[in-house]
């Protein structure tokens, strides 16, 4: 009786596991469906060079921008600052605006109009209704294009920036992180600062802004993005009667190469109560074929921060060292993407007893990544990368930035489909090789900022770059 209960309880169990294997079949089919429905990016390129990609998703709501390829790498050590001080001085009054003009405008529309500069793009963008896309698209180029620059609105817009950059010393991640390229990139252009040092931002002025402007805001180098409730072709008669007129560039942008130092920064200050440290080794840049495998292994070191709990459940190791041992108050890993290079690494908060524990373990992952990571644990980052992916489309705003970038950096936007595929086909092999080979013995940069006495020094944070074993 006893071996006819045991046969029957096997059975259930083998009928259950076959169950969830058609139920996860089912899953991914419907997922590959859904992919494949998203509406088509098309994108059109004008006369002048300027491309127009849009994403029409029928919505009552629509987010439309302009993404420009020069940020704070196309600037020098003189103008340093430049391309951030145009973003304030865009919504200052155009030829035919006035600041309060502008300001009424957008605010009757109901709409949101906002800008941010990064170290290699300068976008503008409004959310509106999508019946207010033309007025939107006039505005954008009215803004780039006709912006007054007038000595009083800039002098008044150099206190704020002067005000912003020491909002931005109070908040230590974004310290860290510029410290970080700073000694990773130093004496290139990646090095700077996208705000600028004090004394750029005192002395530039309307020639300034505007050399940079004529240098660098050709239309071949901008890309018109839109999604939500729009529709491609009229997007493409509004690029033409609002930008059309933007010279095009003779020639493509020139890439100046920055070199990678692994080097270190410290800034000791026993007056703050926790340690915030970031450790990058160079990766790739944007289009390179190792950047899916590196976003894996990315994925798979994770982030934690110690109010989500978990403890001994969570799934990823360092996760998982950090609650039980105490060794950290957050971590969180990043793959920063430019043209021809990166940064991939981890940023921590801890104790400042802490640190040299959780360096250790830090590179003890990254050892383990390179030597020993198994099946299983890439298949789970894999999927928790493509929920990421996902998440991160959630509204048209985060959409068009994607339509942006993308154009910018692949010169297409990559199907969410075509993207799954390329992150199924990353196995373990392939974790272990970009690992070994961008990992594995090479030169960190490392930026420290707090109580950091405990940091091990330099030498010994690269001589643990690599394992000798029998």
């Amino acid at each position: 009786m006893a071996l006819r209960v045991l046969g029957v309880t096997q059975n259930m169990r083998t009928f259950m596991r076959g169950v969830e294997m058609i139920k996860r079949h089912k899953s991914a089919v419907s997922l590959q469906k859904t992919l494949l429905n998203i509406p088509a990016t098309q994108v059109t390129k004008l006369d002048n060079g300027l491309r127009v990609a849009s994403e029409d998703s029928g919505a009552s709501t629509a987010t439309v921008g302009l993404w420009i390829d020069a940020g704070s790498r196309s600037e020098n050590e003189k103008n340093n600052g430049v391309a951030h001080f145009l973003e304030h001085m865009a919504f200052k009054g155009t030829a035919k605006r006035s600041q309060t003009d502008l300001e009424l405008e957008v605010e009757n529309l109901g709409a949101h109009l906002n800008a941010y500069t990064s170290r290699e793009q300068t976008v503008f963008y409004a959310k509106c209704l999508s019946k207010d896309v033309p007025k939107a698209v006039e505005i954008l180029a009215d803004i780039i294009q006709n912006s007054k620059l007038g000595e009083a609105e800039i002098a008044r817009e150099r206190s704020v920036i002067l005000r912003e950059m020491q909002e931005v010393e109070s908040n230590l991640q974004e310290v860290v992180f510029d410290h970080l390229h700073a000694t990773a990139y130093q004496g290139t252009p990646l090095g700077q600062t996208i705000l600028g040092p004090t004394k750029n931002i005192q002395s530039i002025g309307k020639s300034d802004l505007t050399d940079y402007i004529q240098t660098h805001y050709k239309a071949s180098r901008i890309v018109l993005a839109a999604a939500g409730g729009v529709k491609h072709d009229d997007l493409v008669k509004l690029a033409c009667s609002s930008l059309g007129g933007l010279e095009a560039s003779v020639l493509p942008p020139e890439v100046t190469p920055c070199r990678f130092t692994g080097s270190e920064v410290r800034v000791r200050d026993d007056s703050l109560p926790l340690a915030h440290v970031a450790v990058a080794v160079e990766g790739c840049g944007w289009t390179d074929q190792d950047n899916i495998p590196l976003m894996v292994a990315n994925t798979l070191v994770g982030a934690w921060d110690r109010s989500q709990g978990g403890g001994a459940n969570n799934a990823s190791n360092l996760a998982r060292a950090s609650a039980e041992d105490n060794l950290c108050h957050s971590f969180q890993s990043f793959n920063t993407c430019y043209k021809d290079t990166g940064l991939w690494g981890i940023y921590f908060v801890c104790d400042p007893l802490q640190c040299e524990d959780m360096i250790f373990n830090i590179q003890t992952e990254w050892m383990r990544l390179c030597t020993m990571v198994t099946e299983a644990e890439v298949e789970r980052a894999k999927n928790l990368l493509k929920t990421n992916m996902l998440l991160q489309l959630d509204g048209t705003t985060p959409i068009c930035e994607d339509i942006g970038r993308q154009i910018l950096c692949y010169n297409r936007r990559i199907p969410l489909h075509e993207l799954e595929q390329r992150i199924d086909a990353v196995n373990v092999g392939n974790v272990r090789d970009v690992a070994m080979k961008y990992i594995y013995d090479r030169c960190p940069a490392v930026a420290a900022v707090g109580p950091v006495e405990n940091l091990p020094d330099y030498n010994r944070i690269r001589s643990s770059m690599y394992w000798l074993r029998v």
